[in-house]
């Protein structure tokens, strides 16, 4: 299941955030934000990168089979990478989320459909027809391949922020 993915430095981003805000330290506080994006940002650029890339394949039509234009408005890969988004919190649970956002997906495209694509297939009516359906496939857990091969990179990035900002405290 695509699920949202939240990279969160060391255990101490709150506590920092609070000692900053005590602190009046707010220009440090929006910057170390900013810096947490900067670090997340990679990870939504490639996981675009990725689904506008990913190869599905299908079964191929049988002879005297018709084909005809997509019944959607948009491609579904376009559609999937326009909503993903990144958000940096630095209160309740702090650090950066970068997740699907289904009210910026097609209303021809549900949540479900991204979530088998992770899996590595999809069955869907042929042309909107639910008597005739067909089978795709694709690589499965692109996302989550995609999640753990950034997950060091910016958690590294993240524990430097915080370094930073401590030693600026002290």
């Amino acid at each position: 299941m695509v699920a949202d993915i939240r990279v969160i430095g060391t255990g101490q981003l709150l506590e920092l955030q609070r000692q900053l805000r005590r602190a009046g330290h707010e220009n440090i506080r929006s910057s170390m934000q900013r810096r947490i994006r900067r670090a997340a940002e990679p990870l939504r650029d490639d996981l675009q990168s990725t689904i506008r890339n990913l190869r599905i394949t299908g079964q191929g039509r049988r002879s005297g089979s018709r084909g005809g234009p997509s019944p959607t408005t948009r491609p579904l890969r376009a559609g999937i990478a326009e909503a993903v988004r990144i958000s940096v919190r630095t209160t309740g649970k702090p650090g950066a989320r970068v997740w699907l956002d289904k009210n910026l997906l097609p209303p021809d495209i549900p949540m479900g459909v991204v979530n088998r694509l992770n899996e590595g297939r999809l069955r869907h009516p042929v042309f909107g027809n639910k008597r005739r359906w067909a089978q795709q496939n694709t690589t499965s857990n692109w996302w989550d391949k995609t999640v753990q091969s950034h997950t060091p990179r910016i958690t590294r990035e993240v524990e430097r922020v915080v370094d930073d900002v401590r030693r600026h405290l002290e």
